[in-house]
Formats: structure tokens, C-alpha cells, sequence
């Protein structure tokens, strides 16, 4: 996806634990399953990946990495899109080297 920003308005009681909405500044709303939260170079950035109604095996999913920012008007917390390829690709790898050593524990 490359929306400028997303915002987070899940309705917790209706979606299974684990599982949020983005609606994009367009009005369209995906399923993201949330995978990880990474710091990088002082910054957050949350690690989702991308629900689709295929049976796709969970290892060929899309990943989709957004950095986390303060709405300046309400405090909250939403997801924007990174621009730099180099960032995006340092915290995929970040995520990827927690993954493997989740699965050697």
C-alpha cells in the first residue's frame, strides 16, 4: 500500500483479538493481522500483515510496515507509510531476524 496515512479504528468487541482495521484516507478499510511492534534508529513501527480471503500460508503473506506517529490534533497514535526504501527494508530485516529467533527457541 503506499497511502500516506492510515488510521487505526478497530472495533475491538467485533474483531478477533489480534486483528485491526486501516482505513486509508480514500474510505478503504482493510484487515491487517498485527505481527510486531519494532524500534528503529529511536522510532516505532508496527509490522502487520495483510488479510486476504484466499488461503494464503502465512509465511508468503504481504507485509505491510508502517511507522507509528502522534496525530498532532488527538494524541492518537496512526500509521503512516514510509518513503525510505532503506528504513523499510532495516526494520523488515530487524523483524525478520526476531522471527528466526523465535523459531530456534
Amino acid at each position: 500500500m503506499t497511502d500516506e496515512e492510515m488510521n487505526n479504528i478497530p472495533e475491538e468487541d467485533e474483531l478477533p483479538e489480534g486483528i485491526i482495521e486501516l482505513t486509508d484516507e480514500d474510505g478503504v478499510t482493510t484487515q491487517f493481522e498485527y505481527l510486531n511492534t519494532i524500534e528503529y534508529d529511536g522510532d516505532l513501527y508496527v509490522v502487520l500483515m495483510v488479510l486476504s480471503d484466499e488461503d494464503v500460508d502465512d509465511d508468503e503473506g504481504e507485509v505491510l510496515i508502517l511507522k507509528i506517529e502522534k496525530d498532532p490534533d488527538t494524541g492518537e497514535d496512526i500509521y503512516v507509510s514510509i518513503d525510505d526504501d532503506e528504513v523499510s527494508q532495516a526494520v523488515f530485516d530487524q523483524f525478520m531476524a526476531m522471527m528466526d529467533e523465535e523459531d530456534e527457541e
